[in-house]
């Protein structure tokens, strides 16, 4: 794919900063995650009409949404309004997480964890099992044909899933040639941060049958969770929504039973 540009670029930038101070730690965090049991599924969980409740502090397109988050507290109330899984921001500097924020839930929590951030190389999908990750998000975007390729098998190496983020129909394209079993349709261009949500139903027609589509970033209502899943989403993934609500619980809660309501339609 193209070089990224605008806002990913930067975070591009600081991302391989920190993939190169990994590598002093890569033999043991790859120990680390081959010896672990294999990580939860959720593509078959995803399938009807369901949720995938993500937190974080701030994001760049959004500001700050909840400085004070409890990450234990927020997944406990997203686990119980019975979400098919809970998305972890652990980037720190533009979305305020880490990956303690990660092992924290994981810890507490038998659920399946996304660890979302900015993968650029197969040391991130190690340090994510490690956490205590079940999937990792690869954004088409970062990667180009043969990098989507090496984080796929490190995908598979680790024992865990993926997720693999499209914003439009080339992308989409890109991610069913490299093997994805979950691809993600994000409305919003990471470039620009400037959100649409009728880009899913464009984007969806690229993506075959039998594919799990998740339809991320600009939910806002119930009616939007309909909305997408009548377009072929078998998941939806909320954010902010939920976090600038004055009950994250309520607001998920609504949202599950509207994804659950339209995948029995």
């Amino acid at each position: 794919m193209s070089e990224p540009g605008g806002a990913l670029d930067a975070i591009a930038q600081r991302k391989r900063t920190e993939v190169e101070q990994l590598r002093c730690a890569e033999a043991a965090l790859w120990a680390k995650a081959e010896s672990l049991p294999p990580a939860r599924g959720m593509a078959a969980a995803l399938r009807g009409g369901t949720v995938i409740a993500e937190m974080k502090r701030r994001s760049p397109s959004g500001g700050v949404l909840r400085a004070d988050l409890d990450p234990l507290t927020i997944a406990q109330e997203y686990a119980a309004c019975g979400v098919a899984a809970i998305s972890v921001l652990t980037d720190g500097p533009d979305f305020g997480g880490s990956l303690d924020d990660l092992a924290q839930v994981r810890a507490a929590l038998d659920i399946p964890l996304l660890r979302k951030d900015f993968t650029l190389d197969p040391v991130q999908i190690a340090e994510a099992r490690v956490a205590g990750a079940d999937w990792v998000l690869l954004i088409v975007a970062l990667l180009d044909s043969d990098a989507l390729d090496l984080c796929l098998a490190g995908v598979m190496r680790s024992g865990a899933h993926a997720i693999v983020e499209v914003h439009d129909a080339a992308e989409a394209r890109v991610a069913v040639a490299a093997g994805a079993e979950c691809v993600g349709i994000n409305n919003r261009n990471l470039r620009t941060l400037t959100t649409d949500l009728a880009i899913f139903a464009r984007v969806r027609q690229a993506v075959p049958d039998g594919i799990v589509c998740v339809a991320e970033s600009g939910v806002r209502s119930p009616g939007d969770v309909t909305r997408l899943i009548n377009e072929g989403a078998d998941a939806v993934l909320i954010g902010e929504a939920l976090l600038r609500a004055d009950s994250p619980a309520a607001t998920c809660a609504a949202m599950v039973a509207a994804a659950r309501d339209a995948g029995r339609s």
